[in-house]
């Protein structure tokens, strides 16, 4: 009975996508389900059929990345004038029309999110507290004037674009679903001022590791000519300008070698702040710092989750300033954050000198943290902090 119901759900999906479009971007669909990718990614993607089941994608799964992949459907939900979301719809993956005139791209009226869903071994699907994201995304929309979707939506949303997607979900230990919620101004406006109408959209990439040397620690070039935030600014909101202001110090990070770049305060230049997508820790004497949220600073969930988790296992956890001598005197130090989950940091660069932390190993409380962290968001552990929430 269950397998009837979930053919015909897919049969009547799938029809109203046929509906809308035959084809669309990277996806070509016919009635037998069959799906073509671009041959740029021939060498990981394969035709395979979209069956609505568990079923894997006919991809190569050793050389999973972090980069974009195209996948089979996204979810997109529009706001009324009157600054209420109708019911979304999945639709296939493909471009979204825009008004040249579109407040997000003339004022970067947008936020975004980032969520992973990983595949347990029965083939079910978690989520990790998702619900977090939802609340942060009402919080960035109040500061930028914009309408949200109530957190009910949004896990909706969620929900069902992994599910049309759930042969994208990598095997067991082999990455994750990344889901990328976005809310846009897309309604049309010359002056300054609030978009008319705005849309929210969620597509998922299957990912792997976000660093290229996988769990290798990572190195660290501290910025000491642009900052990524100022006091009274959108530093602890996740708005798409905050990521495009850290691209040119981040690309002359890497060109130097480097794994990413690390931000002080734009006052002071002696407190650490974050990384360009992640936040940062420190460990010295088993006790656990991380610099307190000023108004500069995302408050990132995966933080969150570390302070909670490390709080219970009984460690001292502080949230306070920390200069840039002190990180660098640290024991240990790390990174946390959806893209990154836990790094160890082997290295940090500043002012020309080079320290290093571990011998380029993670430190002990690093790999505590991070098994812990990771068990529990693959449901290989019971969840005792009611953080998992399962797909279906």
């Amino acid at each position: 009975m269950e397998a009837h119901l979930l053919v015909l759900s897919n049969f009547i999906i799938f029809e109203e996508i046929q509906k809308r479009s035959a084809a669309v971007g990277a996806v070509a669909i016919s009635r037998r389900g069959h799906v073509t990718r671009r041959s740029q990614w021939s060498t990981l993607v394969t035709p395979s059929y979209n069956t609505g089941t568990a079923d894997l994608v006919d991809f190569n799964w050793e050389l999973l990345g972090f980069q974009w992949v195209p996948t089979d459907f996204m979810y997109v939900m529009r706001c009324s004038s009157e600054g209420v979301f109708t019911k979304g719809e999945l639709v296939p993956y493909g471009p979204i029309e825009l008004n040249p005139s579109a407040g997000v791209l003339n004022y970067g009226q947008g936020l975004l999110e980032g969520l992973r869903a990983h595949r347990k071994e029965d083939g079910s699907v978690l989520l990790f507290r998702p619900d977090e994201n939802a609340l942060r995304m009402r919080v960035g929309a109040d500061r930028l004037c914009m309408p949200a979707p109530s957190v009910e939506q949004f896990l909706e949303a969620i929900k069902l674009t992994i599910l049309a997607n759930k042969r994208w979900v990598p095997p067991t230990g082999k990455g994750s679903l990344y889901i990328r919620p976005l809310l846009i101004g897309s309604g049309a406006i010359l002056g300054v001022a609030p978009a008319p109408d705005y849309t929210f959209a969620v597509f998922v990439c299957p990912v792997g590791h976000y660093f290229k040397d996988g769990l290798s620690p990572i190195s660290l070039l501290t910025e000491e000519e642009y900052h990524r935030a100022a006091p009274g600014g959108t530093g602890d909101i996740k708005t798409i300008g905050n990521y495009g202001s850290v691209v040119n110090a981040h690309k002359r990070a890497k060109d130097r070698g480097n794994s990413d770049v690390l931000y002080l305060d734009p006052v002071h230049k002696k407190f650490v702040e974050e990384v360009s997508s992640c936040n940062i820790f420190m460990v010295k004497d088993n006790i656990i710092s991380t610099p307190v949220l000023t108004g500069t600073i995302l408050p990132g969930i995966t933080r969150r989750s570390i302070i909670e988790y490390a709080r219970s296992l009984g460690f001292q956890v502080e949230e306070r300033l920390i200069t840039i001598d002190e990180l660098l005197d640290a024991d240990e130090v790390f990174c946390t954050g959806t893209s990154v989950v836990l790094s160890s940091v082997g290295c940090i660069v500043y002012q020309g000198r080079r320290v290093e932390y571990g011998n380029q190993k993670f430190g002990t409380v690093s790999q505590q943290l991070y098994s812990a962290l990771t068990d529990i968001q693959k449901g290989l552990v019971e969840d005792n902090m009611g953080w998992t929430v399962q797909v279906d």
